[in-house]
């Protein structure tokens, strides 16, 4: 979702007019979690979705965006956002680990904005 409206404006195809100022954006990180689910049934990721997403916002580190998975059940992806992408990731990394059917879990910690080339980035392995 956010990925989606930092493409479209880097493409020029963001909404309202090109007549405005531009929007400051508050600084973000990103914690991006890739992994593994060997399973066409997701409820189970679902109802683990939910659990993320309510931990995150109890924190008040951030927030949840959603996911993208693939449709034969194969592998995903997680995305979250906040002021501090270390911050966040200590909150979410029990969770992670706890969720013993995600497989060859990796997270992205992205130290900038998604509209940042020069965003340094850090890749934590979980589990075995």
């Amino acid at each position: 979702m956010r990925l989606l409206k930092a493409l479209a404006a880097l493409l020029g195809m963001g909404s309202g007019s090109s007549s405005l100022p531009a929007k400051t954006e508050k600084h973000e990180e990103a914690v991006i979690v890739h992994f593994d689910y060997g399973q066409k049934e997701w409820s189970r990721f679902f109802e683990f979705e939910k659990t993320l997403e309510e931990v995150v916002a109890t924190a008040a580190v951030g927030e949840y965006d959603g996911n993208e998975l693939a449709t034969d059940g194969s592998d995903g992806s997680m995305y979250m956002y906040g002021p501090d992408a270390d911050a966040l990731f200590a909150i979410v990394k029990p969770c992670l680990l706890s969720a013993s059917f995600l497989r060859n879990v990796v997270v992205t910690l992205r130290y900038g904005a998604v509209t940042d080339p020069t965003a340094r980035e850090r890749k934590v392995r979980l589990g075995p």
